[in-house]
């Protein structure tokens, strides 16, 4: 089998997890509200079905590289799709929230060892000079799990149960473990280094203890001291990381990582994108359904023009950067996101839905653009024993971002209706949302004009004939 065709198979083998772990993050959001009636709970309490996973996440993603390194990547991949299959299962069987909660969290943890480490296989099993083409076959797919998660969440719940949002992992996540059993290589590294458990306590508790402050924020939860409470002792944890790193040789999230420019310059730069590709499916259809009284199948019909636009755009993203480069490829969709986010902001009940159409497909365009350089370029520069930090590393910041996306939208939303004095969110609270993370992402403009002309060069092919 040619090498180019295998790294296709790898690639779409670890998109399928990649598709399976982010629609499952997404999934829920429009399904909250029967979560609560159904194991009669608040509807705000039942968003911890939410938090717990993203708990779940930030505590062992930072784990995922030198986990694989010592246990093999493909076992422990089938580990962690086996584990994501039986908690789904728990989580549709659950009978209370502290049952659904808990299956929440666990699958979290499959989900933080699933992505980290598939992207690390690619990175290990591809020459760089094939690396943008890669990464965009990989992506293809998991382009469609954020953006269809509240679609497709709303249809299953309305036509079916929310329990069966869980239960259609279990045929992708059966299909992703028989792929990775077939094609996925077993790489360790040689001599696996000692693992940073002070390190792993510091770091994983500090992102934890500050996702969860983080969502209370967002919602306006009371008591506003518990909420103040866990995002100091978060930030105490994560200083007391800082100082742990200086003194450990191996840490399980290495900041010194940052030293490499174009490393540094995409984590920097991706994070304020991902700010809106979190965002995204949580404002798009709650503007929609709250504000322009479409329903659940109406929105979701709209919506589903972002997906489109990032699939068409993926069959050029290679040869647009062998063009024009990373660097000005990336300015110019920086500010493609920014007026995407503004023209949606702009847009009134009462005005064609073809309009907004045109604008979701180019934002979903631009959105697909970004992240395959993003996602490229930042292991450009990186040397293969430094690629397991890499990936664990880059991870937890791109899940930490996505996450922050959504509490900065809800921060947002909960501002302007209290300031405007809503008795509800109205269109106009969502249009402030759109604008707060549409000026946002403008800074991965002056970032990204940081890098050299030429940065990348080995992987988009960018100025050679």
């Amino acid at each position: 089998m040619p090498a180019l065709r295998r790294s296709q198979i790898i690639a779409l083998t670890i998109s399928s997890l990649l598709f399976m772990e982010q629609l499952d993050g997404t999934i829920l959001a429009t399904a909250l509200p029967a979560i609560a009636s159904s194991l009669h709970v608040d509807p705000v309490a039942a968003s911890v079905a939410l938090t717990s996973y993203i708990v779940g996440l930030a505590i062992f993603i930072p784990a995922s590289g030198a986990v694989a390194d010592r246990f093999g990547s493909r076992t422990t991949l089938m580990t962690a799709i086996t584990l994501f299959i039986v908690c789904s299962i728990l989580c549709g069987q659950a009978s209370s929230l502290p049952v659904l909660a808990f299956g929440r969290m666990l699958q979290g943890v499959g989900g933080a060892l699933m992505v980290p480490v598939g992207r690390l296989v690619l990175l290990r099993s591809v020459a760089k000079s094939e690396l943008l083409k890669t990464m965009t076959w990989m992506m293809m797919p998991a382009t469609l799990g954020p953006m269809l998660g509240p679609v497709l969440g709303g249809f299953i719940t309305t036509l079916l149960s929310w329990r069966w949002n869980f239960y259609i992992n279990v045929p992708v996540g059966l299909l992703g473990l028989y792929l990775t059993w077939k094609h996925v290589p077993q790489l360790r590294e040689k001599q696996s280094r000692p693992f940073d458990w002070p390190g792993m306590g510091l770091a994983g508790g500090g992102l934890a203890l500050l996702s969860f402050s983080a969502e209370m924020i967002s919602h306006n939860a009371k008591p506003y001291w518990f909420s103040a409470s866990l995002l100091i002792a978060g930030a105490c944890l994560f200083l007391g990381y800082f100082r742990h790193m200086k003194r450990c040789p191996n840490p399980v999230l290495d900041f010194r990582l940052m030293d490499v420019p174009t490393f540094r310059l995409s984590v920097l730069s991706g994070a304020a994108s991902r700010l809106a590709a979190g965002s995204f499916p949580f404002l798009m259809p709650a503007m929609l359904q709250i504000g322009f009284g479409l329903s659940p199948a109406q929105s979701g019909m709209v919506v589903f023009a972002a997906p489109i636009g990032a699939l068409c755009s993926r069959l050029y993203v290679p040869r647009l950067f062998r063009r024009f480069g990373f660097r000005t490829v990336m300015m110019t969709m920086g500010w493609g996101g920014a007026l995407a986010f503004g023209a949606i902001a702009c847009f009134q009940p009462g005005w064609p839905l073809w309009t907004l159409t045109l604008v979701l497909l180019a934002s979903g365009a631009v959105q697909a653009i970004q992240f395959s350089a993003y996602n490229s370029i930042a292991y450009a520069d990186l040397p293969e024993e430094r690629m397991s930090n890499a990936t664990s590393f880059y991870s937890t910041f791109q899940q930490m971002m996505l996450s922050a996306g959504i509490c900065v939208a809800a921060l947002a939303v909960t501002v302007s209706r209290t300031v405007q004095d809503h008795p509800q969110a109205v269109a106009a609270d969502f249009r402030v949302g759109f604008l707060v993370v549409g000026a946002l992402t403008c800074i991965a403009v002056p970032v990204a004009a940081r890098l050299r002309p030429d940065a990348g060069a080995n992987v988009s092919g960018h100025g050679k004939k």
